[in-house]
C-alpha cells in the first residue's frame, strides 16, 4: 500500500514539474528529461489530444463501456503513451481506448508515459503499438501498414523488421486493400473473415467479387466453400481446348473409280469430305449423251 502510494505521490510531483515554464523539456537532452521522458506521469486529459496518426478509426462503444466501469472501479492500470509537443500540450500515441472511458467516467487525468518523437517516429511508434497491442481489424491493419509505406517510404522488408512480422503476412494484409469497397466494409464489420477476403481477391473482376461476397453473407458459406467457388468461376475462364471431330473419312480405291467410269462409258468425278459425305458426279456431253445415262441408271 506504501508503495502504491509513493509511486502515485512521484507521479503528481514530476507532474507538477512539467507545469514549471521554467522547466519547460522539449529534447531528451534538456535539463530534468531524464526524469520525465518514459516515466509514468498524471497528465491532465485536457491537455492531450487525440493523433492523428491512429490506426483505429472504429470504436466499439460498448466495449469502451466495459473498460470505464472497470476503471472506475480499479483506476487505469496501463498507462497510456503521448509525445510532448509543446509547454503543457500533448500528443496521444497509444492508449486511445482508456483515454476515452476515462473521459467517459470522468476522470480529469490519466497516468501516462511520456515520449518525445518527432512526426514520423510518432507515426511508427503509434502504428506499431497499436499493431501489436489492440485487436484491429484487418483493414485498419493493412491501411496502418500502406501508411506506413507511403508515409516513410518503407519497403515491405523494411516493415517487416519495425513491426516484427514477416513479409508474406505484411504482403496478405496489403493485398485486402484491393478489395472492392463493399467487402472491405464488410471485413472490418465483421460479416466475412480476413480468410474469405484472401479467397476473393484472387478475381481482378470487382463486380464478381461482389457478387461472391453476396454470396458468402447469404449462405453462410466458410472460407473453404469460398475458395472452390473462387477456383470454379476461375476455370470457367479458362478457354476450353477444341475438340476434334472423330475423322470419318475414307480413300476411293482407284479401281471402284474405274468401274463408275466403265459402266457409264465417261470419267466419273467421286468426291469424299472430312466427315464421310461426298458426292458423285457423271458428266455428259449432249442430250443423247445425258439420255444414254439415264437408260443405264434405270437398268
Amino acid at each position: 500500500m506504501a508503495k502504491a502510494i509513493k509511486k502515485q505521490a512521484l507521479g503528481r510531483g514530476l507532474s507538477a514539474l512539467l507545469k514549471d515554464p521554467e522547466n519547460d523539456i522539449k529534447s531528451v537532452h534538456d535539463k530534468n528529461a531524464d526524469k520525465v521522458v518514459g516515466n509514468i506521469i498524471e497528465l491532465e486529459i485536457e491537455a492531450i489530444e487525440i493523433n492523428p496518426f491512429q490506426p483505429r478509426s472504429n470504436f466499439n462503444e460498448e466495449s469502451i463501456k466495459e473498460l470505464a466501469t472497470s476503471i472506475k472501479q480499479l483506476g487505469v492500470i496501463q498507462p497510456i503513451t503521448v509525445r510532448k509537443l509543446d509547454f503543457n500540450k500533448y500528443q496521444l500515441i497509444s492508449g486511445e481506448r482508456r483515454l476515452r472511458a476515462s473521459t467517459l467516467v470522468g476522470l480529469k487525468t490519466v497516468p501516462a508515459y511520456i515520449r518525445i518523437a518527432n512526426d514520423n517516429e510518432s507515426l511508427v511508434m503509434a502504428l506499431v503499438e497499436n499493431i501489436q497491442r489492440h485487436d484491429l481489424d484487418p483493414i485498419e491493419i493493412a491501411l496502418s501498414y500502406q501508411r506506413l509505406m507511403d508515409e516513410i517510404e518503407l519497403t515491405q522488408e523494411q516493415m517487416s523488421e519495425r513491426v516484427g512480422k514477416k513479409r508474406s503476412t505484411i504482403a496478405n494484409y496489403l493485398r485486402l486493400l484491393k478489395l472492392d469497397p463493399i467487402i472491405q466494409t464488410g471485413i472490418r464489420d465483421g460479416f466475412i473473415s480476413m480468410g474469405h477476403g484472401r479467397a476473393i481477391i484472387n478475381i481482378e473482376d470487382q463486380d464478381v467479387q461482389t457478387d461472391i461476397y453476396q454470396k458468402i453473407v447469404s449462405q453462410n458459406l466458410s472460407v473453404r466453400d469460398t475458395e472452390a467457388l473462387v477456383k470454379s468461376y476461375q476455370e470457367s475462364l479458362k478457354p476450353k481446348p477444341a475438340t476434334k471431330s472423330k475423322s470419318t473419312s475414307f480413300e476411293i480405291a482407284a479401281s471402284d473409280q474405274n468401274k463408275f467410269a466403265d459402266y457409264f462409258g465417261t470419267k466419273v468425278d467421286i468426291k469424299v469430305a472430312g466427315n464421310g459425305k461426298g458426292k458423285i458426279t457423271i458428266p455428259f456431253h449432249s442430250e443423247e449423251d445425258f439420255n444414254r445415262i439415264v437408260k443405264l441408271i434405270q437398268g
